[in-house]
């Protein structure tokens, strides 16, 4: 299965690099949202703000796409909530050098705008949501200014190993040129950052949001009194017809043994959303690997409840 939806010429992608400046940055002002953009991040702040929204987007996309796919800004607005859409991306796991110099920037962002410390939410799709669980365990853990009430992710590949495992699955059933297309990448791309899991497993541990092999949730234990949201739209049959797929081959499957893993182990504030036929792109094209299977009205009133 597609468990990032690399774009095809992911190759020819740079990667973001975020200076996080507002220099260069075009500023607009109407009646009393303030919008900053620049290649980096994409902030709309409200005047009177009940809270911080931050969103990473998937693999290879950027702040437009996340705007364009997940339609929460104008409910965020409507209920005196600031966004903050980075372009972070390319990064299905951070290193420590990653997240320190990643929290450095929304230090930057927070600290330039004015942006209250109170009450904030950090979410992301796909890898973004693997770069949202482990910055917000890095922040808890350091005891950042910037303190995520609660963290939130869509369909999103957390466990690092199954995904290499799923990926030589897909190659030897060569079942689609898409679907072979990013998993050999995806083999590829692992033996080269994080070994092979024969004789790399502790690489793998390090690294993921979660080992289902080992039980191994060591990367968001700060995360213990966090509330945690786990979105995924497990449409069997639609992923057996696009890729070959069953629901072990899922990134939804990993999801919810992580969510079940976590609550074994003492979490206490998890909540798995399984939707159906909510999976949408903006173009109107039925996939259940998408931002829309995240309900805006719903994620507002769990932010501010």
């Amino acid at each position: 299965m597609r468990f990032l939806i690399i774009p095809v010429l992911i190759f020819l992608i740079t990667s973001c690099k975020n200076s996080t400046s507002n220099d260069f940055a075009q500023v607009t002002v109407s009646g009393n949202i303030k919008t900053v953009k620049n290649k980096d991040f994409e902030l709309i702040k409200v005047q009177n703000q009940k809270g911080v929204l931050i969103l990473f987007p998937g693999y290879g996309h950027v702040s437009d796409d996340t705007k364009n796919e997940f339609k929460v800004v104008d409910t965020a607005v409507k209920n005196d909530v600031s966004v903050l859409l980075m372009s972070f991306n390319q990064h299905v796991f951070l290193r420590d050098d990653e997240k320190l110099a990643l929290t450095n920037d929304l230090l930057s962002i927070f600290e330039k705008n004015n942006l209250d410390y109170k009450n904030i939410y950090i979410g992301g799709f796909s890898s973004g949501g693997n770069v949202s669980l482990l910055l917000s365990d890095y922040l808890v853990k350091t005891k950042n200014k910037i303190q995520p009430k609660g963290v939130f992710i869509g369909d999103s590949p957390v466990d690092l190993l199954q995904i290499y495992k799923n990926s030589e699955k897909n190659v030897a059933k060569n079942f689609s040129e898409e679907t072979v297309e990013e998993s050999k990448w995806i083999i590829q791309d692992f033996n080269s950052k994080l070994g092979s899991p024969k004789d790399s497993l502790h690489n793998f541990e390090n690294f993921s949001p979660f080992t289902h092999i080992t039980g191994n949730i060591q990367n968001v234990n700060a995360l213990k009194n966090t509330k945690i949201r786990f979105y995924t739209e497990p449409d069997v049959t639609w992923w057996k017809k696009d890729s070959d797929n069953d629901y072990e081959d899922m990134n939804a499957c990993s999801i919810e043994k992580f969510s079940k893993e976590m609550k074994k182990q003492g979490f206490s504030n998890i909540e798995l959303i399984q939707t159906k036929n909510k999976g949408y792109r903006a173009n109107g094209d039925r996939h259940p690997h998408s931002w829309s299977i995240i309900d805006v009205q719903d994620l507002m009133k769990w932010m501010l409840q």
